[in-house]
């Protein structure tokens, strides 16, 4: 079964094959001659993966699917959430994002700490936070979706060299005192929140296989 995945990552490719298995034969846009951005214009990670996977679809009329993921952190109001990738501006700089996250989150701890000063009682500073991925599978014209969930919090500086995105900021529940960027590709993709989605997807497919 041949189906288009939006992506231009070797990386997020090779898990989701390695994920689906045999008898799924899985083609970037690129293959299929789709060499623009492809539009992630709505306002939750949902709209954005079914936006994406729609404009597969509508171009091409084969079996597809999308994802959209976003790191919500607690301090700060499940933000960055749907605005991840541009967290610190339009050019989706992962460098530049992490900077702004770990300074806004230094404020709100300075913040807290300045009104404990006051007498004012505040809650501990939790840095909890979670990345969520969002899957569209369009399978025969009709939207199909699936979610996954990576638990952790978010560390006081960058550490690792792998990974990508915001790795080297990320602590996941899995593997305390270790980022993202840490542990192995291997590590990552067994607790990953795509992969989690991306199993749910393969459950369901099969499924149907069957």
């Amino acid at each position: 079964m041949k189906l288009i995945f939006a992506t231009g990552n070797p990386g997020k490719l090779r898990e989701a094959q390695e994920i689906l298995g045999e008898g799924f034969e899985l083609v970037t846009p690129a293959r299929m001659g789709i060499t623009e951005d492809i539009p992630e214009t709505a306002d939750t990670l949902q709209g954005n993966s079914l936006q994406k996977a729609e404009y597969l679809y509508e171009r091409t009329g084969c079996d597809c699917f999308a994802d959209d993921t976003g790191l919500e952190v607690d301090l700060l109001g499940g933000a960055p959430g749907v605005h991840t990738a541009r967290y610190a501006g339009e050019s989706k700089d992962f460098g530049a994002n992490m900077d702004k996250l770990l300074r806004e989150m230094a404020l709100r701890e300075r913040e807290a700490a300045v009104a404990r000063t006051y007498g004012f009682h505040t809650p501990g500073v939790d840095r909890k936070a979670r990345f969520r991925s969002v899957v569209t599978l369009i399978l025969g014209g009709k939207p199909h979706f699936f979610e996954g969930v990576m638990e952790g919090r978010i560390a006081l500086r960058r550490s690792g060299k792998g990974g990508f995105g915001y790795d080297p900021v990320f602590i996941p529940d899995a593997y305390p005192g270790q980022t993202a960027a840490d542990i192995t590709e291997e590590q990552k993709n067994e607790i990953s929140h795509r992969g989690n989605a991306l199993r749910a997807m393969a459950a369901f497919l099969h499924e149907g296989k069957s």
